[in-house]
């Protein structure tokens, strides 16, 4: 261990600001917003630095909380991480004093686990903490450890942590996934770089951030390529170099303003949009008779007038190029308000549907039938309500349902959104919304 310090951790309960937001709905909107930064992109960038002991620079970074937290877990373990201006993250990882990813980082952000494999690549030793995040359904993390015990590592689980050893290096191997992981992809990609010889993964996730992420270790000098859409290729080196990165915007971010013009009856411009990967996303709205135009970087939607001619459709999430799970909530709110009965298959995650319960307070038909599948009818007028936010997207979701909602809307919890959208009030207030954000008050909260 490079650190003496014997291992001990208690995890103590922190105050956390409980926020709310008000909002009052029945307001077209109408405007230009820029897209940030990607969340899910920019977290897996920042563990990546952690190769190299050379300085890597990332722009367009989104100021979120789990950005924040990100860069708090880096530096607790020795990395100097700087945040020189507005949205630029700066990296530099020579030496790492504390192998140790702890509870409280853990609790608070999934992606933490992302460390494990170039911490264990560069250094080879690791004790980290099982991940949390948001509440919607198991995300096991087997597929990660079972991929780093194909490279050659030593993993035993004891009381919440993985403690991870890798006797020399890492070394190469075929890693066979049983089922599509875009994190799993991402962890075996920054494990293999500095492994010794040739890994395989597959299938690969096909993600558009992973395919970013994969640039950024190519920039890195890493020999690293997507040699099939399923299959990732590896041929490990011994030493990384620093980089410069632009992260990819947030297709996420991208979907959930398209859904807040369509559902208002507004018209809304997303400048700095990523066309290109949204294209089952812009295949539902067209479906339902949203008009949505796309044009490199520019995304407009139309939704003036659309009272009548919104019509039902049926949705299913898939690993991409399919329609993201993280798009289905935001999908929903729409279908609210369409013409006839819409039905949704969940293929990811058990829990993702149970925030629908809190959009049915607000007036919509929605039915859960299992875990995995429900059905919407509409159009019914949505109102405004009391609901709480139990996850990030769907947080987002009830925001649209507020927006779309005549009278106002309270939504507790506001802190989960300002996990993954960079000022998304002040965005909305942007384009007309009549949005405020107000301190709730302070909580203890516990893992």
């Amino acid at each position: 261990m490079a650190d003496a310090r014997p291992f001990h951790w208690e995890f103590r309960p922190e105050p956390v600001a409980r926020e709310i937001f008000r909002i009052e709905g029945g307001r077209p909107l109408s405007g230009s917003v820029r897209v940030s930064g990607s969340k899910n992109a920019a977290l897996k960038l920042l563990a990546a630095a952690i190769l190299t002991g050379e300085r890597c620079r990332f722009s367009n970074v989104p100021e979120i909380e789990d950005v924040r937290v990100m860069a708090e877990t880096l530096r607790d373990i020795g990395v100097v991480v700087d945040h020189p201006e507005k949205n630029i993250y700066e990296v530099a990882s020579g030496d790492v004093e504390w192998l140790f990813v702890p509870l409280e980082a853990a609790a608070k952000m999934r992606a933490s686990f992302m460390l494990l494999g170039p911490l264990l690549a560069r250094f080879g030793r690791v004790i980290i903490s099982n991940p949390g995040g948001d509440r919607i359904g198991r995300r096991p993390v087997n597929l990660h450890v079972d991929a780093m015990r194909a490279l050659g590592a030593e993993i035993e689980y004891r009381n919440g942590y993985y403690f991870a050893r890798a006797p020399g290096r890492l070394r190469g191997a075929e890693l066979r996934f049983p089922i599509v992981t875009v994190m799993g992809t991402e962890n075996a990609m920054l494990a293999a770089t500095l492994a010794d010889g040739h890994t395989v993964i597959r299938p690969a996730a096909q993600e558009p951030e992973v395919d970013d992420l994969l640039g950024f270790l190519q920039k890195m000098g890493a020999e690293i390529e997507r040699t099939y859409p399923d299959t990732i290729e590896v041929e490990g080196r011994k030493r990384l170099r620093g980089a410069d990165h632009r992260v990819l915007s947030d297709r996420i971010e991208a979907g959930t303003f398209m859904i807040a013009g369509a559902v208002t009856g507004g018209r809304v411009t997303l400048e700095e949009a990523p066309c290109d990967h949204l294209e089952a996303f812009v295949e539902v709205l067209q479906r339902a008779g949203v008009e949505v135009a796309c044009d490199h970087t520019i995304i407009e939607v139309d939704g003036r007038g659309m009272d009548e001619s919104l019509r039902a459709c049926d949705i299913e999430t898939a690993p991409y190029p399919g329609l993201a799970t993280d798009l289905q909530s935001p999908a929903c709110v729409l279908l609210s308000q369409a013409r006839g009965t819409s039905r949704v298959h969940e293929t990811v995650f058990e829990d993702r549907l149970e925030w629908l319960a809190e959009l049915g307070r607000m007036g919509a038909n929605v039915r859960l039938i299992d875990d995995h599948h429900a059905e919407i009818t509409g159009p019914r007028r949505l109102h405004g309500a009391e609901v709480e936010i139990g996850d990030l997207r769907a947080g987002a979701s009830l925001i649209l349902a507020a927006l779309a909602a005549k009278g106002t809307s309270t939504i507790l919890g506001a802190h989960h959104v300002h996990r993954g959208y960079e000022n998304i009030d002040g965005k909305f207030l942007e384009l007309g919304a009549r949005i405020e954000r107000v301190a709730e008050g302070t909580v203890t909260t516990s893992p």
